[in-house]
């Protein structure tokens, strides 16, 4: 789901590692992965509240609106945002466990902390 909807490659997996299964997803050559995993004698359920976001900056419009569209192709739920700042540039899809992404259409300004 997380593939199709945001385009992203698998980058690396493992199995039965220490009892955990996992798959990391991204883009060659970058430095951060999604990293989903599972544990084989454990199960864990999802927690998630409405402000656990990743949120991706796509300031291209047509960039933008295709991947807002893989993103439904793809499974995910558009879904209001509990902050209505996202919702001035951007979209926010839930996945089926409860997580959220947002989609926002401008560039990232690195807020620097005093």
């Amino acid at each position: 789901m997380y593939r199709r909807g945001l385009g992203l490659q698998v980058v690396g997996s493992f199995e039965n590692h220490d009892g955990f299964d996992g798959v990391m997803l991204g883009f060659e050559g970058s430095n951060y992965h999604f990293e989903f995993t599972h544990c084989r004698t454990q199960p864990v359920a999802a927690a998630p509240t409405p402000e656990d976001l990743v949120v991706l900056y796509l300031p291209a419009a047509a960039e933008w609106q295709a991947a807002c569209d893989s993103m439904l192709v793809a499974g995910f739920e558009q879904v209001a945002s509990f902050n209505p700042y996202w919702e001035i540039r951007g979209r926010t899809f839930r996945d089926p466990d409860g997580y959220h992404i947002v989609l926002q259409q401008e560039e990232w300004n690195r807020i620097e902390k005093p």
